[in-house]
């Protein structure tokens, strides 16, 4: 059984999070990239005891986390189930992590300025630098709108018009979100911690109405901007914009699997071939 239960991985004793977080971290993973498919019933308990090293109370607590998520089911008398509906909103960072843990990383994304995952990234950049993550190489794609040039969104909230000064703020944060994610990328092959690093940033001239990441080619994560009116400071002056919030937008999650059929393979299938075709047409060279 254990040679089976491989895929959930190992504790970090160097980690600060509890096992029972850690445990809730990698059953998760395991849940929402179909290692455990819905349906599938969880290692038990003393299995999962004996897996980690650890207490069945922890163990325990750890399923609790995935209860309270609406994860997995229990059955009295059966034990754990992965819940047969796990479309649901879920946050990035672990996921990200877990593509750090194979030896060849690919991310690709879609969007406004990459904020987002320029933070999302930089903890798995952290463990890759103290020797926790290891991969081999890294190559990241950044898809974005050129603010340099006239958009939609954001606008002037008062005449609901494209406003230089207006794009030129949206600018400088995604020239900072784009910068951030080459350096913290390519400073790890500079400093030879990683075989390959590969950072490539290209604009488009539309509006970024929402977010896409993929990873790994495997997964995908999708959430939409909505537009808000709010008040910034332009030169001083507060100035009424529309906006795109990006911000804890939920992320829905779809993973790839071995049924070409399922919904999720082809919604993996379908955002790897819009990013492409972006990409390869439209899309030109950032000048960082």
């Amino acid at each position: 059984m254990t040679e089976e239960l491989d895929f959930l991985g190992q504790l970090d004793p160097d980690d600060p999070k509890q096992a029972s977080q850690q445990i809730a971290n990698k059953l998760r993973a395991a849940i929402l990239t179909r290692r455990l498919a819905p349906g599938d019933k969880l290692p038990s308990q003393p299995e999962l005891a004996a897996r980690y090293g650890v207490a069945r109370e922890t163990v325990k607590r750890a399923l609790e986390l995935l209860r309270a998520e609406r994860l997995i089911v229990s059955r009295q008398g059966s034990g754990a189930f992965v819940r047969a509906q796990t479309q649901r909103a879920v946050e990035l960072r672990p996921h990200i992590e877990a593509a750090f843990e194979r030896p060849h990383v690919t991310i690709d994304f879609a969007g406004f300025s990459g904020e987002t995952l320029r933070d999302a990234i930089s903890e798995a950049l952290d463990k890759v630098r103290v020797g926790r993550l290891a991969p081999d190489t890294i190559a990241v794609r950044v898809l974005i709108s050129d603010m340099t040039v006239p958009m939609a969104l954001p606008s002037r909230a008062e005449t609901q018009a494209d406003d230089p000064a207006v794009r030129e703020r949206a600018e400088r944060i995604t020239r900072r979100a784009a910068d951030g994610i080459i350096d913290q990328v390519t400073e790890l092959g500079d400093l030879g911690l990683i075989r390959s690093t590969t950072v490539e940033v290209r604009m488009h001239r539309a509006s970024p109405l929402f977010k896409l990441y993929i990873l790994n080619g495997e997964e995908v994560f999708y959430g939409f901007y909505p537009v808000v009116e709010r008040t910034v400071s332009i030169k001083g002056e507060p100035v009424a914009i529309y906006d795109l919030m990006g911000k804890d937008v939920p992320l829905f999650h779809y993973a790839a699997t071995d049924d070409d059929t399922s919904h999720g393979t082809q919604f993996v299938e379908a955002s790897r071939q819009w990013f492409d075709s972006v990409w390869s047409t439209i899309a030109y060279g950032y000048a960082g």
